[in-house]
């Protein structure tokens, strides 16, 4: 009992109750601190980080796969409902990207600093041998499978499958969709993992960036800030247009009538967690038919993520920019189909945009490691862009319940229902 007490109440359990958000906080105060102590010497720094990114790359592509599998295979929607539904999902991430690359494209906040590529000849040596290490990390889930020399990489994976599975060992399997649920519940499980690891890799990245760039990289994170900020302004504005236009409600009164919604939804920094309250603000609130809330804020939510999908967006230009990579139009096309493929079904995952994020770096062929320089203000950008995609969902509804106004009697069923 004492070993237990002392366990729970022990500095790890401290720091594990701390909001991620704050454990960020404080690996990128204590990176900055390490990077002005070390100086150049903190380029070896870079592999924690380099882990962390490679293990959150080999599970995105297995993550996403299940996700979207589980989503259509348990998502009932029929008929004309039904197209006009993904229509409008498809055309709200779209719009959403395009408006992404075009404010990119516009400020360029990578080049209101832009990075000169650091020399790694002092720490040449030191990085020698941790390149044997990161090499043993899994790239792809089946990747060391298919590597006779990569046997601890198997180990590894052996290790994780192994733990993750002992949660629902005992529990029975009696169909495809139960099979697919223990998979995308074993995902979640190693993802979790990553995640508590992600303030380790904010501390390396940022040591590592001080120490060998100086500010000039954190202060670039200011114009990407705004830039990102700007960028979900207009994508709010193209949805409350939409709803002035083509549906019954007011702009002002959806928004005065889902407020309890939006402020869940940047606090808790999950559209998933808020659907219930979104859900009741939309029938309750507002006035929408039943039919048109649970379509947009319940089924809908499970496929739209408009605003990770332009931050994603922004982030592969901000990141090629910072760099001096060009991203020509062709592969700025790629990161638009990437986002919007990377985007759907991607709801429910915890820290969607740091997972699917991998993939649309890899399309265009752009450095992973910058993903975490990204981590160090993402805890808040994160939460502005739950809003957007909460504020899509709300407009789905919307535009599904149409330029008419239920009948009185109806709105009555709908606030008397459970």
């Amino acid at each position: 009992m004492r070993a237990e007490t002392i366990t729970r109440n022990g500095p790890l359990a401290r720091w594990n109750r701390l909001p991620l958000y704050l454990r960020i906080l404080i690996a990128m105060c204590l990176g900055v601190c390490v990077g002005l102590l070390l100086g150049k010497q903190a380029i070896v720094l870079e592999v924690p980080a380099r882990v962390i990114l490679q293990l959150l790359s080999a599970l995105a592509p297995p993550l996403i796969l299940i996700a979207v599998t589980h989503v259509l295979m348990t998502t009932e929607v029929e008929g004309k409902t039904a197209m006009r539904l993904a229509f409008l999902l498809v055309l709200n991430t779209t719009v959403a990207i395009f408006i992404g690359l075009a404010v990119a494209n516009t400020l360029r906040p990578g080049t209101w600093y832009p990075l000169t590529p650091p020399e790694k000849k002092a720490a040449e040596a030191e990085q020698s041998h941790l390149e044997l290490i990161v090499d043993n990390i899994p790239k792809s889930l089946l990747g060391p499978l298919g590597d006779r020399q990569n046997i601890i990489g198997v180990i590894i994976l052996a290790i994780a499958f192994g733990v993750a599975l002992r949660s629902v060992r005992n529990r029975p399997v009696t169909n495809i969709q139960e099979l697919v649920e223990i998979a995308y519940h074993v995902l979640l499980v190693m993802l979790h993992w990553i995640i508590q690891l992600v303030p380790i890799g904010v501390f390396a990245i940022v040591a590592k960036v001080i120490g060998t760039e100086g500010f000039a990289p954190i202060k670039a994170m200011g114009g990407f800030i705004i830039a990102v900020l700007l960028a979900l302004c207009l994508q709010a504005g193209w949805y409350l247009l939409r709803i002035k236009f083509f549906s019954w409600p007011r702009p002002l009164t959806v928004l005065r009538g889902v407020r309890d919604a939006i402020v869940m939804a940047f606090s808790t920094s999950s559209s998933t967690a808020t659907m219930p309250v979104t859900y009741a603000c939309l029938t309750e609130k507002v006035g929408l038919r039943e039919k048109s809330a649970s379509m947009g804020a319940l089924v809908g939510a499970n496929f739209n993520n408009d605003g990770t999908a332009l931050y994603e967006a922004m982030s592969a230009l901000f990141v090629s920019q910072l760099i001096g990579q060009h991203l020509s139009l062709g592969h700025q096309f790629a990161v638009v189909l990437t986002s919007i493929i990377a985007s759907v079904g991607a709801a429910g995952i915890p820290e969607a945009g740091l997972v699917t994020m991998t993939l649309v770096f890899n399309a265009v062929h752009l450095p992973t490691e910058y993903i975490a320089l990204l981590l160090t203000v993402d805890w808040f950008l994160d939460r502005c862009r739950t809003v957007i995609n909460l504020l899509g969902d709300v407009n789905t509804s919307c535009l599904l319940d149409g330029r008419v106004k239920p009948e009185p009697e109806e709105t009555i069923k709908i606030s008397i229902q459970p």
